[in-house]
């Protein structure tokens, strides 16, 4: 049997780290409380208005997650150019030939579920794999629609600056059910990627025994020290063209 020479290498810094979880906790928390304000439970008691104030509650609750789910979308925007390199914009960007090939490899494992003995070393992620990538910029779209319909539908009931500057949203969109339409199936969308994310992030754990879940805690991975290498010539290969 060949024996692999890994090395532990910090990948996820500690802001990259911070905005994902208080992401999943804020998009828990907002599909919950949007799911009971979109339709909610009959609770019959012969108590004062005032002393079952439950749904304003969960109300306030949805958009303290809203806020929290904006500025955090702000801070991971801002870290994506001061951010180390995997972390950064350009590892997001899909128009390479080198994020292609990897887009083939990701697919063949994940899709044909066949795990490749000795794939090429510039095929194996350090950071984000190239699927993952692109569907992260997609989800930053997504997440835009959701806070423009969200603070959209917000914006009469406001009183504050912030959500009245999304006042045009709904009319643009042709009225209030359109928007909260929208806002429902972007929430769905939402969770298929949550699932479908939560799986690929186990699966790759145990196929490629990386440290790919224990990464998005402490921001270590488990790299091949002939990928690093690789890396290496690759940069000062780029370097010495730069120079000409």
């Amino acid at each position: 049997m060949k024996t692999r020479n890994f090395k532990r290498v910090y990948v996820w810094e500690l802001p990259v780290r911070i905005f994902h979880w208080l992401n999943a906790l804020s998009i828990t928390v907002l599909a919950v409380t949007g799911f009971i304000i979109a339709d909610p439970p009959a609770i019959l008691s012969n108590a004062e208005a005032s002393e079952i104030y439950w749904f304003g509650t969960v109300r306030f609750i949805h958009f303290t997650a809203a806020y929290i789910f904006f500025l955090n979308m702000i801070l991971r925007f801002y870290w994506s150019f001061v951010g180390n390199q995997f972390s950064s914009w350009r590892s997001f960007w899909p128009f390479n030939k080198k994020m292609w090939h990897n887009i083939k490899h990701v697919l063949k494992i994940d899709i044909l579920l066949q795990n490749e003995k000795d794939p090429n070393l510039k095929d194996i992620s350090v950071g984000h794999n190239s699927v993952a990538a692109i569907s992260y910029v997609v989800l930053f779209v997504l997440a835009i629609i959701q806070i423009f319909t969200g603070f959209g539908l917000y914006a009469d009931m406001s009183g504050w600056w912030l959500p009245k500057l999304f006042s045009w949203v709904v009319p643009f969109l042709g009225g209030d059910f359109a928007t909260r339409m929208i806002h429902h199936a972007s929430t769905w969308i939402f969770i298929l990627f949550t699932l479908i994310h939560v799986y690929l992030v186990f699966y790759h754990d145990w196929l490629e025994g990386r440290g790919e879940v224990s990464s998005m805690f402490g921001g270590y991975k488990f790299v091949r020290a002939e990928r690093l290498e690789q890396d290496k010539v690759d940069a000062d290969a780029e370097s010495a063209e730069n120079d000409k």
